[in-house]
């Protein structure tokens, strides 16, 4: 006797399916899109879109600006297979860092020498406050900025002579150090727990400094820049800067180690 067999139909949850279809819809938007488009392209009415895209929002799958809506750091935790620990450590360095900016009034950059490079590991800048552009490649120019500056004057000579070796001194303003021989001097007289000022060296119009960090082993530095014709505030914004590391250094300091 034949016995029939029969495969039950998977269960599915619709919720899921649903808030699946708003992630798809907002990923085919790298500018973002508002409510309404991505509840009509996922085929929802709009009161249950609202409510999958409010949840989606808190766990971190979306982030809402100016009204419309983009794919947030979770799922590129989910691409890159980083765990919640991680997410929520990137997200306490991203506060920290936004909450120097806010308080110094100027953009906020760390930065930390790992295997012979420079490395910005993050930037904090808004637009009342915005960051140097990175016209040349800060790995290969540290030289001419107060980050690569900051890093270099804590290597030992050898490890310093290394990284010109690889990358040459070579001016990219009127302002910058003008050849090796005059940067080995200059890094040689800095001490290696004071601020490192540059003046239109990288950029011309811009005038930044650094502050070096020490995590065990690991070089670090944090930054902060101001357009030349606001020089008097960059002083200050450093003072402040130096108050707070110590609020940030943990966040700091999980961030070198991934």
């Amino acid at each position: 006797m034949a016995t029939a067999t029969t495969s039950a139909a998977p269960t599915l949850i619709g919720s899921v399916r649903r808030a699946l279809r708003l992630l798809e819809s907002a990923g085919a938007h790298p500018n973002g899109a508002p409510a309404k488009q991505l509840a009509r392209e996922a085929g929802l009415p709009l009161p249950t879109a609202y409510h999958l895209l409010r949840t989606l929002t808190h766990e971190g799958y979306l982030r809402r600006e100016k009204g419309v809506f983009f794919l947030g750091d979770a799922v590129e935790r989910l691409v890159s297979g980083a765990g919640p620990r991680l997410g929520r450590a990137r997200r306490t360095m991203a506060e920290s860092m936004e909450h120097c900016r806010d308080v110094i009034g100027a953009p906020v950059y760390f930065a930390i020498y790992r295997e012979g490079e420079i490395e910005v590991v993050a930037i904090a800048d808004s637009p009342a406050a915005p960051a140097v552009a990175e016209w040349a490649d800060f790995r290969e120019t540290a030289h001419a900025h107060a980050i690569g500056q900051c890093l270099l004057s804590q290597l030992d000579e050898d490890a310093r002579r290394d990284h010109l070796d690889r990358h040459p001194v070579a001016p990219l303003t009127p302002f910058s150090v003008a050849d090796r021989r005059t940067l080995l001097s200059r890094l040689g007289a800095m001490g290696r727990t004071g601020p490192v000022f540059e003046r239109q060296e990288y950029a011309l119009g811009q005038v930044c400094a650094a502050v070096p960090i020490r995590a065990g082993a690991t070089i670090a530095a944090l930054a902060t820049s101001v357009p030349l014709h606001q020089e008097e505030k960059l002083l200050p914004a450093v003072e402040r800067l130096c108050k707070e590391i110590g609020n940030m250094i943990g966040s700091l300091e999980f961030s070198i180690s991934i």
